[in-house]
């Protein structure tokens, strides 16, 4: 029976060693080189496979930060949703701008109407006393 187990958990070490070298980013790998570290896998099965572990294996403070080769969805993009959120905002104080300045104009409007329609007799010209200047044919003397 220990004919059968020691060359399975040496067979099981070795391939998960190795599965794990080439799985690991090559900016991770300590010691040597990825393409060494697979060398001495291969070479020394069981002792390759523990130095990798021991030695070689990145340690999990030693994370790189994930750098994204394809292009981020829009709505995942935390820029994109910022400078969205900031346009809805500028648009929404233009739009209330736009309808303040649309009011003001109107009672504007409405009061400048409002004071020719109330100047309107008075300044029709018709209408003099009998000692303007303005009067035509009148011989009278102030």
């Amino acid at each position: 029976m220990l004919r059968v187990v020691v060359p399975i958990v040496i067979l099981v070490v070795f391939v998960y060693g190795l599965v794990d070298l080439i799985r690991t980013d090559a900016r991770l790998t300590r010691g040597i080189s990825k393409t060494a570290w697979v060398f001495v896998q291969i070479l020394l099965p069981v002792v390759g496979a523990i130095l990798w572990f021991l030695i070689g294996r990145p340690r999990a403070t030693d994370a790189a930060p994930v750098v994204y080769s394809h292009p981020i969805a829009p709505d995942d993009d935390p820029d994109f949703l910022r400078n969205l959120e900031i346009r809805r905002r500028n648009q929404a104080e233009e739009d209330r701008l736009r309808k303040l300045k649309a009011d003001f104009e109107a009672k504007e409007r409405k009061l400048d109407a409002g004071s020719a329609d109330a100047a309107g007799p008075e300044s029709a010209g018709d209408a003099h006393e009998p000692g303007d200047a303005g009067t035509q044919g009148t011989d009278e003397v102030k």
